[in-house]
């Protein structure tokens, strides 16, 4: 279930009934500060609300510095292998780093938690089905639920003996039922912040629905405090697909909801090019809105009505207009995306 527990991530709280934040990760070089800066804030500007950013060289976490201080949204710090760029990252400003405990020694983790004390920085222990310590693998023979469960669990305890509880986790696999699974039973185990999502789930189509299965499901249950959609694609993707299956549960807010119908032979109006154009310009509109867009009468008038704004087929490439339930406006479907921006101006 949602955790109890709350956790800081810079000026951001997690769990304890916050609402559920959006993550996305960068792929430029992040010794390139510019490029960046430039993703971050892009995906900003769309709606997310961390962002994680690899650190492998000590030169990255020096070029950290810069990006912590330019962001506009918390920057968290993906470390692995070795625990001192955890420790620079957490020195340059990082509000979180995600661990892997599958390679990452405890007498590491003992000075990433000394930082991440004296600084007041979040962790996050990251377990991922194809990094599994080797003990744990010995013991189940593959990375079975069971087996990642007992991976989390077992780190928990480790920060726990350390004293330090400002910390989220994750257990994520490609396999969309092992993933669901390992977080049903996690959630039963502990009470901290989970970060959830399926990952590697592969290139935009496949991926998001990988994605919306199993973090829908698991938000539907009441599990997960932050979720990241994983693509082979633009991050830009990540953060609007993570957006609209959070819409689609009804649990974002400030968010443009649109409704249009799939079209048929009654269909009197250019529905995919204007329900498609107002996607995209509302992607960066962060205001409670519905929007709907038919082809025709059917449900067109209801659907207008229950909507703020009402868009649907009234004679061939003739839109009407509702606005608050309220017919406004007549006009050529050409000209219906036009007047729908000016409305929500």
């Amino acid at each position: 279930m949602a955790s109890k527990k709350q956790i800081s991530v810079g000026d951001l709280k997690i769990g304890g009934g916050e609402r559920v934040l959006v993550q996305t990760m960068t792929n430029s070089n992040t010794e390139d500060i510019v490029s960046t800066l430039a993703q971050i804030e892009k995906v900003s500007a769309l709606g997310c609300d961390l962002v994680r950013v690899s650190c492998p060289t000590a030169q990255s976490t020096i070029a950290l510095q810069e990006i912590v201080k330019y962001s506009p949204i918390p920057v968290i710090a993906d470390i692995h292998f070795n625990y001192k760029r955890a420790v620079e990252a957490i020195e340059a400003g990082a509000a979180c780093v995600r661990i892997n405990p599958g390679n990452t020694p405890f007498e590491g983790i003992k000075e990433i938690v000394k930082a991440a004390k004296y600084y007041e920085a979040a962790i996050r222990i990251g377990i991922n089905s194809g990094s599994l310590e080797k003990n744990i693998l010995d013991k189940y023979g593959e990375p079975s639920v069971d087996a990642i469960v007992e991976s989390a669990i077992v780190n928990c305890h480790k920060l726990e003996d350390l004293d330090f509880y400002n910390f989220k986790v994750s257990v994520k696999s490609s396999d969309v039922r092992t993933s669901i699974m390992s977080y049903r039973k996690l959630s039963k185990e502990i009470d901290y912040p989970l970060h959830v999502g399926i990952t590697e789930a592969g290139t935009f189509f496949p991926g998001s629905i990988k994605s919306a299965i199993g973090i829908g499901s698991l938000l539907i249950d009441g599990i997960g405090d932050t979720i990241r959609v994983s693509l082979s694609s633009d991050i830009s993707d990540e953060v609007l697909v993570g957006r609209q299956i959070l819409k689609s549960l009804g649990v974002l807010k400030n968010s443009v909801n649109i409704v249009s119908c799939p079209t048929c032979a009654r269909t009197l109006i250019d529905v995919i090019g204007i329900s498609t154009s107002l996607e995209k310009y509302c992607n960066s509109i962060h205001r409670n809105l519905k929007i709907s867009v038919l082809g025709c009468v059917v449900n067109g008038i209801g659907e207008a009505k229950n909507a703020d704004i009402g868009i649907f087929g009234f004679k061939k490439g003739v839109a009407k207009i509702y606005i608050s339930g309220q017919e406004v406006d007549e006009c050529p479907d050409s000209e219906a995306v036009e007047k729908v921006q000016k409305f929500i101006n």
